[in-house]
């Protein structure tokens, strides 16, 4: 029986078991539309108020569920407007299947009305893209898509479908299986790198175990913290990576990089082996590469070749998937009958000295409330349970060091492009997700309102987020850096017309909360807690000039930390 391009489309999607889509529909994707109707009862679609949000919301799915985003949006600014969300997406590594309209075949490159070449404008920025030429080869190139999107290193693959591919037919054939010649990423890691590894690590006498998002990302969590409990190595998070390991584990020492703590930057500062698993030593980790990391040898497992070496020379790299190789470096320890690792009792007694500094000390006054403070009640409120996603800036660093993550996935943020704007439709992916699961958005004031539209989308399908706002008037992360390097010349960093957003949250249907004296800070968040169908937007009045420490400054070693 033949069907529509449209109608393949949506048998396509049934096929791979996609359950939400995230989307705005326009006129080059309306026969999708119009086939997505019929087919309500298996495709639950999600329509957002702007593209960007859609695709933020797909990540937001992506991240808590470790299954493909999937985005629908139409042609030229409907394209567009989804770009940010997809280099955000190819940054942090997040599986998505972003689809977008296209015009009639006949008329691309004709400057048609909404043609853009998206093709083109997101090569850069997706781990493939595809123009759908024939119907025929609509089915196979679905199938392809959410392949690559899902295999390897994961990330965001991009779909241009032309509006009369959609209405054109033939018979549906949906390949059970997949195989691209030149795509073949590499899962099983080398044994003999493996036995390398342990080498190493059963010698070294100031060991570190540096994790990133790729554990979160394979699901080898459990993997990583049998691995680190087994050798009573410490153990530390990037920002992508938080939850990977337990956080209250007494083998954490906290999060490392520009903003980490002072024992896990001087851990790896003065580690004799790092071993590096699902992590890319980027720039807000390594600091000046020349000074990082002097005396230590470099164990490198990830998915991705190209990752291995591309910043920092590694000593043994494995290439393959971090869940299968920490499986592998588990069994090879298990193979040696007597094994024991070299005596690191003097490096733990190093470590609990920095420990003392308490990096992350601030006192909260009775007049103005802290921004840490209200993280710290957030997670002694959730029971540190929640899901917990944020914008960009000081607050997104406050919520990474003061809220304890234990778990994976539960940690939603956006890490390598930095995009403020995420923290809300994130939420909403996360909350579709899991229904009755808590998921909190912590944000600041300049981040909430870059998709502050999303609080109809809210309404529309009765999510209940809970806002956190850390309201201190400025561009908070800006203004910080403008203090410390640019004498205090705060250049358009000064937020000095904003909303009322007790009223804005209420104009959308929603409950506002102002909250203004520290007393009022835990209860305020039990009482929005407690209001489980509902979304409540809090308003923290939080101190104006608050600076998140330890700070690495630009080109400063990762040892070289401001703490006050």
């Amino acid at each position: 029986m033949e069907l529509t391009g449209a109608e393949i489309f949506v048998e396509c999607l049934k096929a791979e078991g996609v359950d939400t889509i995230f989307g705005y529909p326009g006129g080059a994707v309306l026969h999708i539309y119009d086939a997505l109707y019929k087919e309500a009862e298996h495709v639950n679609h999600i329509l957002v108020r702007h593209e960007q949000a859609a695709v933020h919301a797909a990540e937001g799915y992506a991240k808590a569920t470790n299954r493909p985003g999937v985005v629908l949006v139409t042609s030229g600014p409907g394209a567009t407007n989804a770009v940010t969300g997809i280099a955000d997406a190819y940054m942090d590594s997040v599986p998505l299947v972003v689809f977008t309209g296209q015009v009639p075949r006949h008329l691309i490159g004709n400057d048609a009305f909404q043609e853009v070449d998206i093709v083109g404008i997101t090569r850069p920025c997706v781990k493939h893209n595809f123009l759908v030429t024939d119907v025929k080869d609509l089915a196979s190139t679905v199938k392809k898509a959410f392949y690559i999107a899902s295999t390897g290193r994961p990330g965001p693959v991009l779909v241009d479908i032309p509006k009369d591919i959609t209405a054109a037919r033939c018979e549906f054939n949906y390949p059970k299986e997949i195989s691209i010649r030149s795509y073949n990423p590499t899962v099983k890691g080398n044994k003999r790198q493996v036995r390398r590894a342990i080498d190493l690590m059963l010698e070294s006498k100031r060991p570190i175990l540096y994790t990133g998002g790729g554990v979160v990302l394979s699901g080898g969590a459990a993997e990583l913290t049998q691995l680190a409990r087994e050798l009573k190595f410490p153990v530390t998070n990037t920002l992508m990576g938080l939850g990977a390991y337990p956080a209250t584990d007494p083998l954490f020492v906290g999060m490392l990089g520009m903003h980490g703590t002072y024992e896990a930057n001087h851990a790896m500062h003065q580690s004799d082996l790092v071993i590096a698993i699902g992590a890319r030593f980027d720039d807000r980790v390594t600091g000046n590469i020349e000074k990082f990391c002097p005396h230590a040898k470099i164990i490198h497992v990830d998915i991705d070749p190209a990752s291995i070496s591309k910043n920092v020379k590694v000593d043994i790299p494995i290439v393959g998937d971090v869940k299968h190789v920490l499986a592998d470096l588990l069994e090879e320890l298990h193979s040696r009958k007597d094994w024991q690792t070299a005596d690191i009792s003097a490096w733990w007694a190093q470590i609990n000295e920095w420990r003392k500094t308490d990096c992350l000390h601030y006192e909260q006054d009775h007049e103005s409330i802290r921004s840490q403070f209200v993280v710290e009640k957030l997670w002694e409120v959730t029971g540190g349970d929640a899901y917990v996603t944020s914008d960009v800036g000081q607050h997104q660093m406050w919520a990474a060091q003061f809220y304890k993550f234990d778990k994976p996935n539960r940690w939603i943020n956006s890490g390598g492009l930095g995009t403020m704007g995420f923290g809300l439709p994130a939420a909403m992916g996360v909350q579709i997700a899991y229904p009755e699961a808590t998921v909190a958005c912590i944000t600041g004031d300049g981040s909430i309102q870059m998709n502050i539209q999303e609080l109809s989308t809210c309404m529309q399908y009765q999510l209940p987020i809970k806002i956190i706002t850390l309201n201190n008037g400025y561009l908070g992360m800006v203004r910080q850096w403008q203090e410390f390097f640019y004498q205090k010349r705060y250049s358009m960093s000064y937020m000095d017309a904003l909303p009322d957003f007790v009223k804005l949250a209420e104009a959308y249907g929603h409950v506002g909360m102002r909250i203004e004296r520290p007393a009022d800070v835990e209860g305020a968040l039990k009482e929005a807690m407690a209001m489980k169908n509902r979304l409540v937007f809090m308003d923290f009045i939080t101190k104006r000039e608050s600076n998140v420490y330890p700070m690495v400054p630009a080109n400063a070693g990762h040892n070289e930390m401001i703490l006050v």
